[in-house]
């Protein structure tokens, strides 16, 4: 089951609208824009929006907290705004 992390603090599972997977457009209604994927290397990505620095979007310290852990984003950078933690196979 995915979680859908927000920026504060609040986690809440979420499921696809088909019941298999994830569409596009359902994940950009999640994180309010376009899409970027986040490898956790563990077979789960974060889904996050592609443009949410740039926008101002606040730091989301869960979803940083993960990257970090999973060394899949440098220790200095960050990730912002909502975000879906989900496997890999979650998304088409």
């Amino acid at each position: 089951m995915a979680k859908l992390i927000k920026t504060n603090g609040v986690v809440k599972d979420i499921s696809p609208k088909n019941g298999e997977y994830f569409e596009l457009e359902e994940l950009q209604d999640y994180v309010k824009g376009y899409i970027e994927i986040i490898n956790l290397h563990n077979g789960q990505i974060l889904v996050v929006n592609e443009e949410g620095k740039c926008n101002g979007f606040y730091i989301n310290t869960i979803a940083t907290h993960a990257a970090h852990l999973a060394q899949a984003i440098s220790y200095d950078d960050y990730v912002v705004g909502d975000v879906i933690l989900c496997n890999q196979w979650e998304v088409r």
